[in-house]
């Protein structure tokens, strides 16, 4: 059975409290979910909303996206990474890794090692020159972000400051779900 309809969207329907998202996400969903509960569609429409703008903020770094979070993983994933496991989290072709990684080292942003554990692999690290990139730009668009934030109401900032450690914890949740994937590959 569907999701019901409000105000001619159809909004995902939970069942033990996860919500059945349907095949069609409506293009404005209403605000909230009638019971109380979170609406993951909605949810999901607002952080893609905010994604558009947020990684088109201006930057002071001209490097291209798959660049950045190449570093930016490097930086906060925990360690260096297999060529393949990069690829698989950075969603890109082996080939297509490896010629960013070339690039990247040739800039002094990443150093190939050869992985202790397995002599015929090599271990990709980030520079310290590679995370001053992932701290510039996190700088550059705070910079950015506070005078936006400014503009909103405290109970609109007070509602986004109540919001981050879930934010967060969904981020962790995902990163371990990806993670206990690829381990069992």
């Amino acid at each position: 059975m569907p999701g019901s309809t409000l105000s001619g969207c159809v909004k995902p329907r939970y069942v033990s409290g996860v919500p059945n998202i349907p095949d069609s996400i409506p293009d404005n969903p209403p605000d909230g979910h009638p019971d109380g509960d979170l609406d993951a569609a909605a949810l999901t429409l607002a952080i893609e909303h905010f994604n558009r703008f947020y990684i088109r903020l201006p930057a002071l770094e001209k490097l291209s996206f798959t660049t950045l979070s190449v570093l930016d993983t490097l930086a906060s994933g925990g360690g260096p990474m297999r060529l393949t496991e990069l690829a698989r989290t950075e969603q890109v072709s082996q080939p297509g890794i490896t010629q960013l990684v070339t690039r990247l080292e040739r800039d002094g942003l990443v150093e190939r090692r050869p992985d202790p554990g397995d002599g015929r692999a090599v271990l990709v690290h980030i520079t310290e020159a590679g995370r001053r990139i992932g701290r510039s730009r996190r700088r550059d668009r705070t910079r950015q972000l506070a005078p936006l934030l400014a503009r909103l109401t405290p109970g609109e900032r007070q509602a986004i400051t109540r919001a981050l450690p879930a934010l967060t914890r969904i981020a962790d949740l995902g990163q371990e779900d990806r993670q206990n994937r690829n381990d069992r590959r």
